[in-house]
């Protein structure tokens, strides 16, 4: 039988976000391992709130939640941190460092460029930036050559030290990093000159990147603990890697979407034309106008878009015809169109009112750009 995540939270089916974030905050404080140490029920409790907040909090997941669909939630707890600091903010539950260890380093954004095509099929691309690294002279334990490394005198080589506070909430169990060892657990009697102790210093980092298929302008990478590492040997930062696309000059992108635009002649949108089209993965598509289009004529191709991120499907390729009216003329080319325009019916401005003419014939001229 399905859990019933609104009963776990204690609100109505029809609550909102807001009443859906306090619920849990109330019950994750009460529920919190750091609040009841060595109690398992109280542990599985609060892993019980957290996933029914995770499934209630994401529209998405919401809604399949709510019609009944089977909800997968293998993946939701490798984020717990993350989790809570989105819902606490950044000094967590209690206003402490939350799990032992020293502290983390820092995210870490760089921006690469890409061609329309590499966002669209995916590339591997070489990036290059500057954070903080492991001590390459001590190995990062920040201890000078010969030095002693000793547990920690203020938490006994916990990393952590516990102390019981009253707060609204009532008794609370906190849990912060020492501050004489920083998390670290350990002393060291003479510090690395290199690093000053920290265990790490700034150097340039050089990382091979793989682009997914489907990435789009502003999209952020996240790669986990590739960014700064902490000091102390710290849990390393994230590493976002934020795509910029180049411009193409043959395609406007629309979300998975292509647009080619094309002028063809207006004798051609008369009587029809064949024309080469430009494939985004190379080559070209021919393609038949028929005849008597306007202005504006669109013809979609499927299939011949960008992919969809993380999926197969590709988007289309529409194709937006204009017609190209001439701004001056031959003479030949001139009396051909009176005569036209006479058959017609048509009653075109007076011959030399306005008309410009030009050297030349059509034979001569060279082929007009089609748009590529």
């Amino acid at each position: 039988m399905a859990k019933d995540y609104y009963r776990i939270l204690g609100v109505d089916r029809d609550a909102d976000a807001a009443e859906i974030k306090r619920a849990f905050r109330r019950l994750a404080r009460e529920t919190h391992p750091d609040a009841n140490p060595g109690d398992a029920a109280a542990e599985a409790r609060f892993r019980e709130v957290a996933e029914a907040y995770e499934v209630l909090s994401d529209p998405d997941r919401r809604r399949s939640y709510d019609r009944g669909e089977q909800i997968d939630v293998s993946g939701l707890f490798s984020d717990f941190d993350d989790l809570l600091r989105s819902v606490f903010g950044g000094s967590g539950m209690f206003g402490g460092a939350g799990v032992p260890g020293s502290s983390r380093g820092q995210d870490v954004l760089v921006r690469i460029g890409l061609s329309l095509e590499e966002a669209a099929f995916g590339a591997e691309t070489q990036v290059e930036f500057e954070a903080e690294g492991v001590c390459s002279t001590c190995g990062g334990n920040g201890a000078a050559a010969g030095a002693e490394v000793l547990s920690c005198r203020g938490c006994g080589g916990a990393g952590m030290v516990r102390a019981t506070r009253q707060s609204f909430f009532g008794s609370m169990m906190t849990t912060t990093t020492c501050p004489r060892c920083r998390g670290r657990g350990q002393e060291v009697t003479k510090a690395c000159r290199r690093c000053n102790g920290s265990g790490a210093y700034s150097q340039i980092h050089s990382l091979r990147v793989e682009i997914p298929s489907g990435v789009s302008d502003g999209n952020r990478l996240r790669l986990r603990g590739r960014g700064a590492v902490g000091p102390l040997g710290g849990m390393a930062g994230d590493l976002y890697v934020e795509v910029e696309v180049r411009p193409d000059s043959r395609f406007e992108r629309q979300g998975d979407h292509l647009i080619h635009r094309v002028a063809i002649g207006f004798t051609e949108a008369a009587l029809g034309a064949e024309i080469k089209i430009p494939l985004l993965e190379g080559g070209f598509q021919t393609l038949r106008i028929p005849p008597g289009i306007q202005p504006g004529w669109v013809k979609r191709l499927p299939g011949h878009g960008t992919p969809q991120m993380g999926r197969r499907r590709r988007g289309d390729l529409l194709v937006e015809v204009d017609v190209e009216v001439p701004k001056a003329l031959t003479p030949d080319e001139e009396d051909l169109l009176r005569k036209l325009a006479e058959l017609r019916g048509e009653a075109p401005l007076p011959q030399g009112a306005g008309t410009k003419r030009r050297r030349g014939s059509r034979k001569n001229r060279p082929d007009r750009a089609r748009g590529w």
